[in-house]
Formats: C-alpha cells, structure tokens, sequence
C-alpha cells in the first residue's frame, strides 16, 4: 500500500499538487492522467525519490521492489538480450558470480552463486528476455545485435522491455507506447494485464488504458481525484460530475438572483428591512459552486482542399522495397501490390511491426521508386504527408512563423500568423524557437504546416507520438472533417477507429483488404501462428532477399520449390532434435544439481568438484545456444 498525506509537490515557483490525501492499494493497475504539465511525470519522481515533497508525506512499503523505463540508453557494445537480461540486477550479478568462480575454479562461491540463480528462476532468464523482445518487435536476428546500432526508437523499446524484466512489486511506465506499433502496443497491454504488482502508468492512448488500468487517477488544478474503472469509466463519471456541478451552478446563480431582487427591492422599506437583512445573511454565506470550463483547450481543422479529383492514385503490379546495403539484389518488401485512392477513401493501414506499412506509405507518397509497376497519379493530386521523423526535421532555431515563411514567401506576416493561430500558436508563441517545444508542441507544428499546402490526400504515419489525449481528440476530430482522402498508420486504436472506414492488411509481402474492425485484427494477431494454406503462400511469395534475375521457368520454380520444401523438412528436423537434445541436458543438469546440493560432494576431491561445476557450465551454455537457435528455426517455420 502506497500512501499520501496532505502532500504537495512544487516546480521552482510553481504549485504543481496541493494537499493529496490518496491511498493506492497493492495490486492495483493505475492509470494517472491530466494535461500536459499538471505534474504526472513529477508524481513518478517523487515515488521514485527523485523529488522531494514541498509538504505533507509520501509513505512507501520498506523493501519495494521498484521498476520504471530508463529515459536514455548509453550507446554500449553489450548484446541486446543481454541489455535487457541486465534489468533483472541481482540475477545479473549472480551470474556474473557464476562465471567469475568457475574461471577461478572457486567451487565452493560457485555453488553459492548456482544456489542464488536457483532462487531467482534463473536459468530460464535469457529465454524471457527473448520473449520480451520477440513481444516487443525485435526479429530473433537482431536479439545479439549491440544496443548501440539500434536508432533512438528502438533504444526505447529495449528500455521497456528492461523495465519488464526486472523483478518488481511497483512499475512506472511513462507513455510505454510511444514508438510502439500497433501489434507491440497489443502484446504490451496482454503483458500488463497478467502484472502481478502495483502498476502507475500514463498514457495518451485512451484503448490501450481501457485494456490494462482497473482505476483511474486524474491531475487537475492541482488536485488528484481517484476513480474506479478504466479510463472509459472515468469519462462517464467525470462527465456526471461536471453536469452536476453545471446544474447545481446555475442553480445558485438563479436563487443569488432572487435574493438579490428582493433585498434591491425592500432594503429601503422599514416594513421589509428584517427580511432583507436575513437574505443578505443568506447570500454572503452561500458556497460559490464554480462553473464548468470547458476542459480541452482548443481545436483545429484542415482546410477544405483546392480540388478533389475522382481518382487520385493508383499502384499497378508494383513491388517495392529497398536496395540491399551491399548494392548486391533488391530487398523486396511488397509483392504485386494493387492499391487505389478514391475521392473520400479513408483507409487505416494495419499490419505487423517491419511489414512494410511504412515502405507502402512512402511508395504511395513517391518517396520511394517501385522495382517494378506503375504508380499512376492524378495531375491534381496534392499529398500532404507526415512521417515518423517529421517532427526531427524541424529547423532548430526556427520559430513556427519561421517555418511557415519558408514554405509561403511573400504571404503577408498577418495571414501567417492569423493560420498559426488557429494550431494554438497564438500571440508571441509564433515567435518562439522550436527549441524549446514539446513533443506534443513540434507534431502540432508539423500538423500545421501541411494543413497550410490544403492537401487533398493526406498520409499519416503514426502522428499521435507526443501527443496527449486533448491533441489527439483535437486531430480525430479534424481528421473526421477532412473532405479529402486519408491513409493513416497508427498504434492508436481510438483514432483508427474514428477515423477509418476500411482497413487494409499489410503481412507476408502482401497488401489485401482486410474484412473486419480492429477486434477482427487483434484476433487475428492471436491467432497468426497457426498453420494455414493462406499464410504459407503468401509467406512463400515473400522472401525477403531476391538477386536481380529473370523471371524464372516452370522447371526453376518446381525445382525452387521443391529445395524450399527440403528445407522447410531439414528444419523441422533440427527443431526435433534441439527439443531431445534440450530434454537430456535437462535431465542432467537435474542430476548435477542434486549433487552439487549435496553437503558430502564438497569433502570429496577438488578435481571432482571442478569436474561437476565445469560440466555444469557447459551445459547452460549449450542450452542457451540451443534456445535460441530453435527460437529461430521456430520463426522460420511460422512465417
């Protein structure tokens, strides 16, 4: 149980929390919301002991076992699976243990160590960590890649999967699902509900909180109200609430008004002047109920577009992807994709992570050249496009006026700043450097300055980073009013759902209608493992490194074929034998424990001892080797 008394939290001059009294039970998945800096993240911190508290106390269970996600990642040589094994410190430190006395032949501080990874469920550590990666995104042949080759996005991802990995009874996760795909945000939300702890999450994803959180504490004025349910749930009585409070305002401004009139009218008369001084009593001691300001702080749209032709863009037979890094053969992301754009199409784009939703996007943009096919486009097509690294391409120093000038040069300064604002960059706020902006800030920015072209046809490639719910409401809602059409690439199901009306599947090289709401595809998801003829042709259609050759003859390809399936027959054969030869490591390694267990081993011969912990070694190491080998044939096959 986590309590707080009369607490309070300042930053420099700034009141952030004033006299919490909030008590969080163990076991609780707690979802704390508000607007940007009303103090969520400064709430973590106190709890972390980062921050101290202005007034009042924060009690805490001695002994808690506390988790969160780093917000850096040093650029180290360390394999990725091992970064993320090393959240877990004290098996770490274990093993570190284990493998120093066995290189010293120090048996007796190898038993110890052995004993201790014993009792921390050790052995299998490297597997978990294999499976919080394999949740998270990261293909089997990138888990021995060094975290430092990894881009900034991904450093994310292995900083939660660490956070996961540690043991804890408290875990802190501060917007988790920012540079997640949709499929990892689903693994994520399928991981948090098993947690056994208490968790304290924020999070801008309104249907991702609705499928972990069972209370809901929100920031406001610098208040904390606690509520029951999900965050579903706390719109509905938050929403009573204020209608309450609305209704009982006027209310009172209806009786203040009465009793106004009539003290106005009698105060003068000697007959009336007692009950004119008893209802201007009653009016100096009625409670002010305040009135409800409306909570989200603006709206935006885009505008209509200039022309909206019938048919705005088409891709024919392409297949597309990119050149390998060698220059040797094409990396064919996409196989015969045939895909049309009508006036008012409003299509989301779902698909696993590394699929080629992004590697569509930008042949549909033209950023990338097809290999093969036609992309057809209407001569008054206008694309208004916004990507993941959008928000990185703001000009540092620059202000949004700045930004806009570049893109209009001789549009009057008024005009500019008239649009800028209607995206909240009112008054001096259009003169301000991006330096100091928000995420939420700069993808408003980039937002804005490609509703500024008036496109017609608007791609979007997860544009809801950084953006708190308000924004995202703000962007649904403009996004639901957009006369053009819409290609949109989104981890949050809430906007897919307000804003798409058909889905398209991105999986196994292929691109295809798919028949069904978000539900459908969380199911199907699930269920992707399974064998089925389907799968296994697409899959098939879609090797992923083809050298530049000609089309290939009916003999090439039964003969292709035919090493496909002796391959596929060599595999499962591997897998087979990877699955005995792990059964009889495991039966030995249980013998070897019951010796190394037994107090009478240690008064035998040295050599003997050095013989068992050695051997003990070599089989972990192989057992290892062989899970993650069988990790990947696995992979293989399901694909």
């Amino acid at each position: 149980m986590i309590s707080f008394r009369h607490f309070a939290l300042r930053r420099g001059t700034r009141l952030l929390l004033s006299d919490i009294d909030l008590v969080i039970q163990s076991g609780w998945r707690l979802g704390v919301i508000g607007r940007n800096g009303c103090g969520k993240s400064s709430l973590f911190a106190a709890l972390q002991g980062k921050l101290e508290s202005d007034a009042g106390e924060l009690d805490m269970p001695a002994k808690l076992r506390l988790a969160s996600v780093a917000q850096e990642t040093p650029a180290l040589p360390d394999a990725a699976i091992d970064y993320v094994l090393g959240g877990d410190e004290e098996l770490a430190a274990a093993m570190r243990d284990e493998a120093e006395a066995g290189e010293r032949g120090d048996m007796e501080a190898m038993a110890k160590a052995h004993h201790r990874i014993e009792e921390l469920n050790g052995y299998d550590g490297r597997a978990r960590a294999g499976r919080l990666l394999h949740g998270l995104g990261f293909p089997p042949e990138t888990h021995e890649r060094a975290v430092k080759e990894f881009s900034g996005g991904w450093r994310g991802r292995l900083n939660l999967a660490r956070a996961l990995m540690c043991p804890s009874d408290l875990l802190l996760l501060d917007e988790p699902t920012n540079h997640l795909d949709l499929d990892a945000v689903l693994w994520l939300e399928e991981w948090l509900r098993r947690y056994q702890g208490t968790l304290l999450i924020i999070s801008h994803d309104r249907e991702f909180l609705d499928g972990v959180i069972t209370h809901t504490l929100h920031l406001n004025d610098g208040k904390a109200t606690l509520y029951t349910g999900n965050y579903s749930a706390f719109e509905r009585l938050r929403a009573e609430q204020l209608r309450q409070q609305q209704i009982s305002h006027e209310r009172a401004q209806a009786e203040r008004a009465h009793l106004q009139s009539f003290v106005d009218r009698f105060k003068a008369k000697a007959s009336k002047a007692k009950q004119a001084q008893s209802r201007m009593k009653r009016l100096e001691k009625m409670a002010g109920t305040e009135a409800v300001r409306a909570e989200r702080p603006f709206s935006f749209q885009f505008p209509a577009p200039g022309r909206l032709p019938d048919s705005m863009l088409q891709l024919e037979d392409i297949n597309a992807g990119y050149p390998n890094r060698d220059g040797d053969g094409l990396n064919i992301v996409l196989r015969d994709v045939r895909f049309s754009l009508e006036a008012g199409d409003r299509v989301g784009l779902l698909g696993p992570n590394g699929a080629g939703k992004s590697t569509l996007v930008k042949t549909l943009v033209g950023e990338l050249d097809p290999f093969s096919g036609e992309r057809k486009v209407h001569k008054d097509l206008k694309i208004g496009y916004f990507a993941q690294h959008t928000v990185e391409s703001l000009r540092e120093g620059a202000s949004p006026l700045d930004h806009l000038m570049d893109k209009a040069p001789g549009v009057a300064t008024q005009v500019m700043r008239d649009f800028l604002g209607t995206w909240n960059f009112a008054g001096e706020r259009a003169f301000e450097s991006v330096d100091g902006f928000s995420g939420g800030e700069r993808a408003r920015l980039a937002l804005a300055l490609i509703a500024w072209d008036k496109p017609n046809l608007l791609l979007l490639d997860e544009p809801t980073n950084h953006l708190d719910l308000d924004m995202r409401e703000a962007l649904a809602d403009a996004l639901a009013d957009f006369d053009g059409a819409l290609v949109l690439v989104s981890h949050d199901r809430h906007l897919l759902g307000m804003v798409c009306d058909s889905f398209w599947r991105v999986a196994d090289g292929v691109v295809e209608s798919f028949d069904g709401d978000l539900d459908d595809y969380a199911k199907w998801l699930r269920t992707r493992g399974t064998a089925n003829k389907k799968a296994a042709k697409a899959g098939a259609a879609a090797k992923p490194v083809v050298k530049i050759v000609p089309e290939e003859t009916p003999e090439e390809r039964r003969r292709n074929a035919a090493t496909q399936r002796e391959n596929e027959k060599t595999s499962r054969q591997r897998v087979k034998r990877i699955e005995t030869r792990n059964a009889t490591i495991d039966t030995e390694l249980a013998a070897l424990e019951v010796q190394l267990a037994d107090p009478a081993t240690y008064n035998g011969p040295t050599q003997e001892m050095m013989r068992l912990g050695q051997r003990q070694t070599e089989l972990r190491r192989e057992k290892e080797a062989l899970e993650a080998e069988w990790l990947e044939l696995y992979e293989q096959l399901e694909a």
